[in-house]
């Protein structure tokens, strides 16, 4: 079992390059306020909602039942910022990575809109959430295998927890659109390597 890096990341990554793909504020109320995130990892989602705005009203609706991620990336690759990468929001639920627990407060949670069990990433998706991570994850040292699909921590903690009996069912990003989206940031990640070197 590999352990988090300890040193946490909790300043804002400066961003440098020109980004391509348009950012559009859509800002959440459902984050822990007077709380930092750790960045010591990245959640994958999909919003398995038919449209990018039913996907943004859920995200943000204040309630008793929160729910909110960091980014939605629509199919044409627009990214909707609910919230900075520092804040804690509300995307992993019940969650172990790597033996810890509660992958909201060391996370940041990334939504694609679609469902990918029926119909995958879009290229501009996959470019558009390397290019939103890329900083992060160099500015962090985020490792590779702390890139994980929300399936994969939940299914740690139900195998860690099998007292626990309340599982909502959940669609969740396909593993091959995960490989896809791997293998396009480990491609990035190589040419920004050789380029330094």
């Amino acid at each position: 079992m590999m352990a988090l890096a300890i040193v946490a990341c909790t300043e804002e990554p400066e961003v440098v390059e020109k980004r391509h793909y348009p950012e559009v504020s859509h800002p959440t109320p459902n984050i822990v306020p007077d709380s930092l995130n750790e960045m010591l990892g990245i959640v994958l989602h999909h919003t398995a909602l038919p449209t990018v705005e039913a996907a943004l009203e859920e995200l943000t609706r204040p309630g008793w039942v929160r729910v909110s991620s960091h980014v939605v990336i629509d199919t044409d690759g627009t990214r909707y910022i609910l919230a900075p990468p520092t804040a804690i929001t509300y995307h992993a639920g019940k969650s172990i990575l790597h033996g810890r627990e509660r992958c909201n407060n060391f996370c940041i949670g990334i939504e694609f809109q679609g469902n990918t069990a029926q119909v995958p990433l879009t290229t501009e998706q996959i470019e558009s959430g390397v290019e939103y991570l890329l900083p992060l994850i160099l500015e962090c040292n985020i490792p590779l295998d702390n890139i994980v699909t929300h399936k994969m921590v939940r299914d740690n903690f139900i195998h860690h927890h099998p007292e626990e009996k309340r599982y909502k069912a959940k669609v969740d990003i396909s593993s091959s659109d995960y490989a896809r989206f791997m293998d396009a940031l480990k491609a990035s990640l190589d040419s920004l390597q050789s380029l330094s070197k």
